[in-house]
Formats: structure tokens, sequence, C-alpha cells
């Protein structure tokens, strides 16, 4: 009988300390008042073939976004300014350079990424230009 109750008490401590330990990340929406502050490249989610999974990235690009919807960028030498928005979960970068063009512009001259928003971090998914066949997504924190 007492190991029984033994038993009983250690699986439901389990399910009682795995079920409150296990807390998830929402997303939450985005806005432009959200994006403004120093954020940095430190993930990528990439696929070799199989299956995705996140690696580190050392120097990772660089973005500042301020209250005006302008933004700074070190991910083109040719260009490092731009305006920027929020339409529907999506981040729309217009970059602001004389005879500048990137492959990853779609036609009306934006770098569009699905834009996923956390608490202390977002996630950037391609959806203008080369977009990756595998799938990726590139995660920025926020810089201190």
């Amino acid at each position: 009988m007492k190991i029984e109750k033994l038993c009983l008490t250690l699986i439901l401590g389990l399910i009682l300390f795995t079920g409150c330990n296990n807390i998830d990340d929402e997303p939450i929406p985005a806005n432009e008042s959200l994006m403004a502050g120093k954020w940095k490249q430190t993930e990528a989610y990439i696929s070799s073939g199989g299956p995705q999974y996140w690696v580190a990235v050392e120097n990772g690009e660089e973005i500042e976004f301020f209250d005006n919807s302008a933004f700074s960028s070190n991910r083109f030498t040719e260009c490092m300014v731009g305006n920027f928005s929020i339409e529907e979960d999506k981040l729309l970068l217009a970059y602001n350079c004389n005879e500048f063009s990137s492959q990853s512009e779609n036609e009306e001259g934006f770098i569009t990424y699905e834009l996923n928003f956390y608490s202390n971090y977002f996630i950037l998914t391609p959806t203008s230009g080369p977009i990756c066949i595998e799938g990726c997504s590139y995660k920025y924190q926020i810089q201190k």
C-alpha cells in the first residue's frame, strides 16, 4: 500500500513538474513601436537536405528600427538606410539609396519577410527574392 501511494505521488509530482516547467514563448502581434531598437541576428534555421535545425550565427546582421519607420542595417554595404512597415505580420523593407537594388526585392521594390514577434526576439522568414528551397528563417535578438 505504501509503495502504491509513493508511486502515485511520484507520478503526480512528475506530471505537475513537467506541466509547470514547460512554458512556451507565444508570438505576439508586432507593430512599428515594438520593433524600435537595435537588433542582431543570432541564429539561422537551416537545412542541408534533411530536417531543419537552428545554428548560431557569428557576426550576424545588425539592424536598428526607429520610431519614425526608418531603419539602418549593415546587410548591404552599398546602402544601409531605408524605411520599414509592418502589414499583416509581414515586414517590408525599402532601402533609400539611388541606383541600389537587391535580388531580394519584390516587384514593388520591397524586401519582404514573414514576421513572428516574441517578447525579446523576432524571427524573419524571407518571402521575396531568392527563397531557400529547404526553407530558412533568421532569429534576431534585442541588443542592450
